[in-house]
């Protein structure tokens, strides 16, 4: 008898539990037109893509000041590599004449944000407020409209990255991490790099790196000699027709 008992006590929990999952998973902050639903698997951005043409991607966050940026630009000129910037707001609006020189050099921009905020601390409401006026920030330098996106510091929930996506976003990381900020010399920088990149991979770089501007010409240089293409992330990544798996490598749908 007391089995049973215990056996009936599990099964409530149980079905408590599941009750209290499905209510979870089908509510959503108010928003806009369109309301994010959780799916119960995780949602992941793109950190890199899975190709065979040896094509990679070179990005660079942009949040804090532009005393290197002159020079960065300068040394993608002169490899002749067109990269991806990811502009937080509150920069596009300071140093508006950089946006612009940024992209009439033939970089592409991205969104960072508008606050650089951990966002996967903020509500649907909130998400979607920062994505709209920090996209829209950029689109009135450059006239130009904004597809990608990288959540600051790498952070992000499913919340984050449906409501990303269910704006039009491209939600994107990355899977080789310079680590510039950290003042690494040029060719600590450049190594770290050379000997983690592969096909459709995506490299996080900084434009207020100290040595981030020294350390471009030799990578640039190694890696183009191991025959890797550098093309901007809106060129390297799918657009349609694909998945991502659950290490955030972006596939055709039909390589799944």
């Amino acid at each position: 008898m007391r089995f049973i008992t215990l056996r009936l006590k599990y099964l409530f929990v149980a079905c408590a539990l599941v009750l209290l999952l499905v209510a979870g998973g089908f509510s959503a902050k108010a928003a806009g037109a369109e309301t994010v639903f959780w799916s119960g698997a995780r949602s992941l951005p793109i950190y890199n893509v899975e190709r065979e043409d040896n094509k990679i991607a070179i990005s660079f966050d942009c949040a804090w000041g532009t005393e290197h940026t002159d020079a960065i630009l300068q040394a993608l000129a002169s490899a002749k590599v067109h990269a991806t910037f990811f502009t937080v707001q509150f920069w596009a609006e300071k140093y508006p004449n950089y946006l612009k020189k940024i992209d009439e050099a033939g970089h592409e921009i991205g969104t960072h944000s508008a606050t650089h905020s951990y966002m996967s601390r903020l509500s649907e409401t909130e998400i979607r407020s920062e994505l709209k006026s920090s996209s829209e920030a950029i689109t009135s330098v450059t006239g130009k409209q904004v597809s990608l996106f990288r959540p600051p510091y790498g952070d992000y929930d499913n919340l984050l990255i449906d409501t990303a996506n269910a704006m039009g976003f491209y939600p994107i990381q990355w899977d080789v991490d310079s680590l510039d900020w950290k003042d690494l010399s040029a060719a600590d920088i450049a190594a770290r790099v050379v000997e983690r990149v592969k096909s459709g991979s995506i490299i996080l770089c900084h434009n207020n790196g100290l040595h981030t501007a020294e350390a471009l010409p030799i990578l640039f240089d190694t890696l183009h000699a191991k025959g890797f293409e550098f093309v901007p992330i809106g060129e390297l990544i799918y657009k349609e027709n694909y998945i991502i798996d659950h290490a955030g490598t972006q596939k055709a749908e039909n390589k799944a």
